[in-house]
């Protein structure tokens, strides 16, 4: 694989743009219990410039998400009794393709049947710019051969717990000890680019590959990952191809970890804290 070492940079804006010029995100999160990590996708994307964000989530959590950030919109989505989505959200979750540039989806969602339903069917959409994370992820890894069925476009952002799971429901041979080949390998069969997080996060489109040089311990905290799902669905709204979304959508992320623990201290670091500072992040790299 070719190795990467360039970081991508956005287009300046133009002075007469409006928010349809940063594109629309559709974050698919949350359930009773796990309402913040959609929000913290959500607020993490708008921080990351998108135009217009969107949160679909159960009616059974909605009024908590929408009241902790005011400058993103809801979707209620029907609820199952665990407080998740129900099977029934399927159409609602597809009709939001035509209105969106790119969708999220995972963060919070749990592992129920209509969460399972959902993103087969995202999967399956021919021209569908899609980013999966955390219980995504998990759905993925017991859904067999969803590698074969994938027509979207997609970023899978596992830690490596989920990659070990994702692994094991693709390949019959044992998972290799390097991240780079896991990363790359997990990306050519999956025809997909893959952002394996961690300690020098790794993202590989089967080509290329990019080691991350940003970020600390500090960032090993519940919601940091949110925070990254919402950085690269940003930016891919914005225009970047998905390995270069996933480039600088690490890098900023690492570097706004940074900042944050330069502020606070590692220790005290929180995912929230990593969002707050995305934006000087961003004023340092131009």
């Amino acid at each position: 694989m070719q190795q990467i070492s360039e970081i991508p940079k956005l287009a300046a804006r133009a002075v007469d743009a409006h928010k349809g010029s940063f594109g629309k995100v559709c974050i698919v999160g949350g359930s009773v219990g796990f309402s913040g990590a959609a929000a913290i996708a959500g607020r993490s994307a708008l921080r990351s410039g998108a135009g217009l964000v969107r949160v679909a989530t159960p009616k059974s959590v909605l009024p908590i998400i929408a009241a902790i950030e005011p400058c993103y919109t809801t979707i209620p989505l029907p609820a199952d009794a665990a407080g998740r989505m129900s099977p029934k959200a399927v159409n609602v979750v597809l009709d939001q393709i035509e209105d969106n540039d790119v969708m999220a989806f995972g963060p919070g969602a749990g592992v129920g049947s209509g969460v399972k339903d959902a993103l087969n069917a995202l999967i399956e959409q021919k021209g569908l710019r899609l980013v999966v994370d955390a219980d995504g992820l998990n759905c993925l890894a017991r859904a067999g051969d969803w590698a074969g069925r994938r027509a979207a476009s997609m970023v899978l952002t596992p830690h490596p717990g989920e990659m070990k799971r994702l692994w094991a429901g693709l390949f019959r041979e044992p998972l290799p000890a390097s991240r780079e080949e896991q990363a790359g390998a997990l990306a050519e069969r999956s025809n997909s680019v893959v952002v394996l997080k961690g300690a020098g996060t790794v993202v590989a489109d089967g080509g290329r590959v990019y080691v991350n040089t940003t970020g600390n311990a500090g960032m090993a905290t519940a919601g940091s990952g949110d925070v990254l799902t919402g950085v690269i669905a940003a930016l891919i709204a914005q225009g970047l191809g998905d390995f270069d979304a996933a480039v600088l959508g690490v890098y900023v992320h690492g570097l706004a970890g940074d900042i944050a623990a330069k502020k606070i201290g590692q220790v005290s670091l929180m995912a929230t804290d990593i969002t707050d500072n995305l934006g000087e992040a961003f004023i340092s790299i131009g």
